[in-house]
């Protein structure tokens, strides 16, 4: 707003001032958002030194710098929101805002419904309880289990983890909503 500032960590809000740059107004980029199912065998990182498949390489070029909202791991399939917006991606992403994020899961065996209330009750992990907000148990084929599970945190691996812990490996992992997407 033609004020110079002199000194270091002055906030501003782009979207309603002025800013230029050695006179020139600097232009704000355009927020991108892709909804993306990502395939087995993609990561979510942005740097792979292995060289695997990445799920920004599955999207158009951009001059944005883009990142994925929420993690799949290379194992786990489904939605993904990829974008520039970090205001939304913040209040999709942090466990403050308990929005749900739903799961379709396959394990083996057939849990038995006190082993889907202990994970509605929440299991001891590493870094503390984790807590699946709903179980739905959808249906069982001959040696597996199709449930379908509602997180509102996200830690690590939470899904495959809690599982386990309750002696029931996963097969399939696929994410089929974040929030209301």
């Amino acid at each position: 707003d033609r004020q110079v500032v002199t000194e270091l960590g002055v906030r501003v809000d782009a979207n309603k001032q002025e800013i230029r740059v050695d006179g020139e107004p600097i232009q704000l980029p355009g927020l991108v958002y892709f909804i993306v199912n990502k395939p087995q065998g993609v990561v979510c990182t942005h740097r792979d030194p292995a060289g695997r498949a990445r799920v920004i390489d599955l999207l158009p070029a951009t001059r944005e710098r883009l990142f994925t909202v929420g993690r799949l791991d290379r194992m786990s399939e489904g939605l993904l929101l990829v974008t520039n917006d970090g205001p939304l991606a913040n209040l999709l992403a942090h466990p403050r805002y308990g929005v749900p994020k739903t799961y379709l899961v396959q394990v083996a065996g057939k849990p038995e419904p006190e082993s889907l209330q202990q994970l509605r009750q929440g299991v001891r992990l590493a870094e503390g309880v984790a807590r699946c907000s709903s179980i739905r148990w959808l249906r069982h084929h001959k040696n597996s289990t199709l449930l379908e599970i509602v997180l509102t945190e996200g830690k690590n691996r939470e899904i495959r983890r809690v599982l386990a812990k309750v002696g029931h490996k996963v097969m399939w992992l696929k994410r089929i909503a974040l929030g209301p997407l």
